[in-house]
């Protein structure tokens, strides 16, 4: 006996012959039927929208620095976008890839090659991960969204290179707010039906446009904002002096924007921390500790080192007869030249009138003494800029800022010692700095004789524990959509003040022959 012979030939063996043909009948009625059903099923699933999401990031949970933070868990992220989306996007197919850079992206696409994908929907869910890029080398439409204070400085560099390319099939979403993100999806749609991938890029832009909210009220607080004349400014710039701590070497460097500068090595700057008066740096301590409204994770320890650094700055800034200075400070800090944060100490070198600037960015540190000496004495912000359409805001966050944004004299607003956000590590400053007031926001370019600007009402401080600590949100003056351009050639920060700077900044550049480019 054959045991691995089917049920329906052992059946067969008591037939005659007509209950045989009836049998094979009806099987062939059923197989028929069965075909038609997988036909059927077929045909529903070739009519879906068949989407890959690309998840742009180091890993499922951060291994190290970076935004938002060191230990994030993007795994209840990705699974809350893909639940959303599967609900809000009703016809659509979505599956999910992680890629951390453009050898992954590939990767991918050479999979996808005998897969039926209709598009792309790419997650920049940390800043730098280059992957858009090679995702939309596809060819078919692929759609490019920011996680909110993730991955919003290569989403915003990466989204101006894409516009400046005329990449012919990306388009784009900046909202925090997940029914934005649906409809932007839904646009796929019009590619399935037969419609041109530029169609699909027209219908992203349209449906950001009408989910962004109209202007508001830009009417602004009174400011009783007294500027130098442009003679006196330019005096003042060249008898001021940059100090940049970029690394070990130290030296003469060239001139910016006719601000002398001098390159100091780390070794100087942790010499002095180093030799810091103890009583000082407790004393200073003290005071931090006592005006602040809240000290988070911070130690004591921590505060006085960090003290320690302020008056080690001011040591070096007095031994070079300068008054401001730039430092690599995570490069300095990892890499074990300095052994403090200089946050704090930025924070109050720019309450007292003189320049602290963050991670050697020298552009932003001649800007800030541009606007130091226009304005009498106010401080510069440097910030990694956001962009959400769902409030019409950009978001200018960093985690050092002043809490004297009218000058040395002016009134100070509250402030919260916490770590510094992305590791978790020394101390830092959430500023909860004054709304109602107008903004004016730079970069110089001195390469290109620019000064990149646009200015904006101050409409709330945004407390989220993602990436820097401060977070000033502004209303922009102007077109939203232009301010997507510009960060591919003009990098991601940008430095802000408070006070309607335009008519001194444009007279200004009009006397040294420089060019003010309006972002917005």
């Amino acid at each position: 006996m054959n045991t691995n012979q089917s049920v329906s030939a052992r059946a067969c063996r008591g037939m005659n012959r007509r209950e045989f043909l009836r049998g094979c009948a009806a099987c062939a009625a059923g197989a028929g039927l069965l075909t038609a059903r997988s036909a059927l099923r077929a045909a529903e699933k070739s009519e879906k929208v068949r989407i890959r999401i690309v998840y742009s990031l180091h890993a499922p949970k951060q291994p190290g620095p970076d935004w938002p933070n060191v230990g994030f868990d993007f795994r209840p992220v990705m699974e809350g976008f893909n639940r959303e989306l599967a609900a809000r996007c009703k016809g659509f197919e979505f599956v999910q890839s992680l890629a951390n850079g453009e050898q992954k992206a590939k990767e991918i696409l050479n999979g996808d090659k005998s897969a039926e994908i209709d598009g792309y929907l790419v997650f920049q869910m940390n800043c730098w991960n280059r992957v858009v890029q090679t995702i939309a080398t596809s060819g078919k439409p692929v759609l490019y969204a920011d996680f909110k204070y993730a991955g919003s400085g290569g989403f915003l560099v990466y989204t101006a290179g894409l516009l400046r390319s005329k990449a012919p099939n990306v388009g784009f979403v900046s909202s925090s707010r997940i029914e934005d993100i649906a409809e932007a999806v839904k646009c796929f749609e019009l590619v399935k039906k037969g419609g041109a991938v530029s169609d699909f890029v027209v219908a992203t832009r349209k449906a950001r446009i009408a989910r962004t909210p109209k202007p508001g009220d830009l009417t602004c607080k009174a400011d009783e904002l007294k500027t130098t004349s442009v003679k006196e400014c330019i005096e003042q710039m060249k008898a001021s002096k940059i100090l940049g701590v970029r690394d070990q070497k130290s030296g003469s460097a060239q001139p910016i924007m006719g601000i002398p500068m001098e390159r100091v090595s780390f070794a100087e700057v942790n010499e002095a921390w180093k030799a810091a008066d103890k009583d000082e740096s407790r004393a200073v301590a003290n005071r931090w500790e006592k005006n602040a409204e809240d000290v988070i994770g911070v130690s004591r320890e921590t505060l006085e080192t960090s003290a320690a650094m302020y008056l080690g700055m001011k040591e070096v800034l007095k031994k070079h007869g300068a008054n401001a200075i730039a430092i690599n400070c995570l490069g300095g800090f990892y890499g074990g030249h300095i052994h403090a944060y200089p946050c704090l100490g930025f924070h109050e070198l720019n309450n007292e009138g003189l320049v602290g600037a963050c991670e050697c960015d020298i552009p932003s540190t001649a800007t800030m003494i541009m606007i130091n000496k226009l304005t009498q004495g106010r401080p510069g912000y440097i910030s990694d800029p956001v962009i959400d359409t769902s409030t019409r805001q950009i978001i200018y966050a960093h985690c050092v800022a002043s809490n004297k944004v009218f000058g040395p004299e002016g009134q100070a607003n509250p402030y919260k010692i916490m770590t510094h956000s992305e590791d978790r590590q020394g101390a830092s400053m959430r500023s909860i700095l004054p709304l109602g007031h107008m903004t004016t926001t730079m970069r110089i370019n001195p390469g290109r004789k620019e000064i990149l600007f646009h200015q904006g009402k101050a409409v709330a401080n945004d407390p989220d524990d993602r990436a820097c600590r401060t977070k000033l949100c502004v209303e922009p003056v102007g077109d939203l959509e232009k301010l997507f351009t510009m960060w591919d050639r003009w990098g991601w920060h940008r430095v802000t003040c408070y006070g309607d700077l335009k008519e001194p900044v444009f007279a200004l550049a009009d006397t040294i022959g420089w060019r003010v480019v309006q972002e917005a």
